[in-house]
C-alpha cells in the first residue's frame, strides 16, 4: 500500500506567509482601525472611507437624563434612558419606534414572562418614500440585548407578533440617543 505524500511547507515558505499576514494586518491597522476607533488616520483612507465618524461618536460627551413617563415625552434626542411596558394582545403584532440621528447609539435589553415572539428589529431611513427598511435582527425569542449605532437617520424599533392566545407584556429598556415615537 503507497502512502499519500503530504505536503511539507519549507521555513522560507512559511516566513513569506508570516510576513504577508503581517503586512496585511498593518494595512488593516492603519486604515480601517486606527480611523475607527481612535480617530488616528494616517493615510487618509479612514476619512475617505467614512470611519473617522465613528471615532468621532464615540468620543461626543454623553449627559444621561432619567424620564419617568417617557411615552409623554416628544423632546430633543439628548442622551437618556428609560423602561416602558407594552403589551402584544393575542394574535396581534405591535411596533414600538424611536427617532433617531445617523451613528446615533442606542443599548437595549427586552423580555416577555417567557412566552417567545416573533420580532424583526429594523430601521426606517428618515423621508424615505419607497417603504425601504433594515432589518437588523430577525427571529422569535422571549429576551432580546444588544446595542446599535444607527446606519441612517430616522425610524427604528422593533414589530412583535404574538402568536399566542394571551395578551404578552414585553418590558423595554432602552438607553442612548433618541426620541420616544410609540
Amino acid at each position: 500500500m503507497t502512502q499519500p505524500k503530504i505536503p511539507v511547507h519549507s521555513a522560507a515558505t512559511l516566513v513569506k506567509a508570516s510576513i504577508a499576514a503581517s503586512a496585511l494586518a498593518a494595512v488593516v491597522l492603519t486604515t480601517c482601525i486606527l480611523p475607527a476607533e481612535y480617530g488616528i488616520d494616517p493615510t487618509g483612507a479612514g476619512s475617505a472611507l467614512g470611519l473617522t465618524v465613528l471615532s468621532e461618536a464615540q468620543a461626543a460627551p454623553q449627559q444621561e437624563v432619567l424620564l419617568a413617563q417617557p411615552q409623554f415625552d416628544r423632546g430633543s434626542k439628548a442622551q437618556r434612558q428609560d423602561q416602558v411596558s407594552i403589551s402584544i394582545p393575542a394574535g396581534k403584532g405591535l411596533e414600538y419606534k424611536l427617532l433617531m440621528d445617523q451613528y446615533a447609539h442606542l443599548e437595549y435589553e427586552w423580555q416577555t414572562n417567557g412566552t417567545p415572539l416573533y420580532f424583526d428589529f429594523h430601521g426606517e431611513p428618515e423621508g424615505d418614500t419607497t417603504g425601504y427598511f433594515e432589518s437588523f435582527a430577525i427571529t422569535t425569542s422571549d429576551r432580546m440585548k444588544g446595542s446599535l449605532t444607527t446606519p441612517f437617520a430616522g425610524s427604528h424599533g422593533w414589530y412583535w407578533k404574538n402568536r399566542s392566545g394571551k395578551p404578552v407584556e414585553v418590558t423595554l429598556t432602552i438607553k442612548g440617543s433618541y426620541t420616544i415615537k410609540g
